[in-house]
């Protein structure tokens, strides 16, 4: 699958360049109910991320801050806690899927490093969900499929996962790769 499909552009969303100024930042911020957004220089170039924990850990560095003193610090004074992992438009969804169990979007490079877009996380999980739903209702409804939990030509056909089967699943041990079941 191509993950621009996925992609929410750069047009529609909010950043930041790291040449503006905390006070800057904060009034772009203001209106929008972000916790992270993406860094770029003037280029275009995706430098990093910026959370509200990196401004808050920057502010209390600097005591006595008002907001006409915002206007001389620059955002790029403000040490990152972690930058996103940007990811290309070759990139494949396994890679896609890896990079947004740690982050709440990845941000998406064109093959000149230029940012164009985010992925969000939310996003990702719809489509494994609506995938995931889908191929359950194939199984079911299948014509030559055995009758459910019933022995067929030697095997059984398994129910559609639920919550509940889930559950009683037993928790992989810590430190070892899940390995597929023949």
């Amino acid at each position: 699958m191509n993950i621009l499909f996925f992609l929410s552009p750069k047009q529609d969303l909010m950043y930041v360049y790291d040449d503006f100024t905390l006070r800057q930042t904060l009034e772009k911020w203001e209106n929008n109910r972000y916790a992270s957004i993406p860094v770029l220089n003037r280029r275009g170039e995706y430098v990093g991320t910026l959370t509200e924990g990196d401004i808050l850990w920057g502010l209390k560095q600097q005591h006595g801050l008002d907001i006409e003193a915002a206007e001389d610090v620059p955002i790029s004074s403000f040490a990152h806690k972690r930058d996103y992992k940007a990811v290309t438009v070759t990139t494949s969804m396994d890679q896609l899927i890896e990079a947004a169990m740690n982050q709440n979007f990845v941000p998406v490079v064109d093959d000149r490093g230029m940012f164009i877009g985010i992925v969000r996380r939310q996003a990702i999980i719809r489509y494994c969900y609506d995938k995931a739903r889908t191929e359950a209702r194939k199984a079911q409804s299948a014509p030559d499929a055995c009758p459910k939990g019933q022995p067929c030509g030697g095997r059984v056909r398994p129910s559609p996962l639920s919550v509940k089967a889930l559950r009683h699943l037993p928790a992989p041990p810590k430190g070892e790769a899940i390995a597929a079941r023949p």
